[in-house]
Formats: C-alpha cells, sequence, structure tokens
C-alpha cells in the first residue's frame, strides 16, 4: 500500500491513518464512518490512471454487539464528506468502543505493511 502524506491525517485529534470521523445521527444503526488513510490500486489494464481506494468503517455505537461493518470507497473526498451533511467528530468524542476498533484496525494494518 502506498500513500501520500496529504493523506495521512485530516485533523491533528485523529490518529494517524484517520482521514475523517462522521456521524450521520441516531436514526441510523450504522451512525459512524471512520475512513482510513487511502491506498492505490493498480489500473494499468485499463490505460485508466490508479484508483484511490479508501478503506472505512461502519458502526453503531456498539460495535462489538451490533454493527460494525467494513468495505472501500472508491472516490471519497475528505473535505467534503459524502455531501451527506454528516456531523464531523473528534476521535475522542466516537464511544469507547468505536474507538477500540479504530486502535485494532490501525494496529493491524501496520502490522500488514511491516509484513508481520
Amino acid at each position: 500500500m502506498t500513500d501520500t502524506p496529504r493523506h495521512r491525517r485530516a485533523r491533528t485529534d485523529y490518529p494517524d491513518g484517520v482521514v475523517a470521523i462522521l456521524d450521520s445521527g441516531k436514526r441510523f444503526l450504522d451512525r459512524y464512518t471512520v475512513v482510513y488513510t487511502p491506498y492505490f490500486a493498480d489500473n494499468s489494464r485499463t490505460g485508466r490512471p490508479p484508483l484511490t481506494v479508501y478503506p472505512i468503517v461502519n458502526m453503531s455505537a456498539d460495535p462489538f454487539r451490533s454493527v460494525c461493518m467494513h468495505s472501500e470507497t472508491v472516490g471519497y473526498r475528505p473535505t467534503a464528506g459524502w455531501g451527506t451533511g454528516n456531523r464531523v467528530l473528534r476521535f475522542e468524542d466516537l464511544p469507547d468502543d468505536c474507538q477500540r476498533v479504530v486502535r485494532h484496525d490501525i494496529a493491524f494494518d501496520t502490522r500488514i505493511e511491516q509484513g508481520d
């Protein structure tokens, strides 16, 4: 995985590797979205430039007993979210279990990059 310095961290209160933290509100079960540092996927067979792929996790306030879904998206704009009006959160505003998920994801990603 390759990243560029402009994607490493969008805010100083985010852990390294987190680009955005969004809250879509209580009406959604998967209300919290955390966007991680993107990687670039080879797209050379199509003659197009590499794709910028953002790993994300969507979670409920209780991710170990309810919803915690990992996925990826292409074309995310960190400065605008998805234009949905989601509220941007500080890391410490996430529920404790959601913070645990993020810390685990970052540690797991670091182990993969180091070849562990």
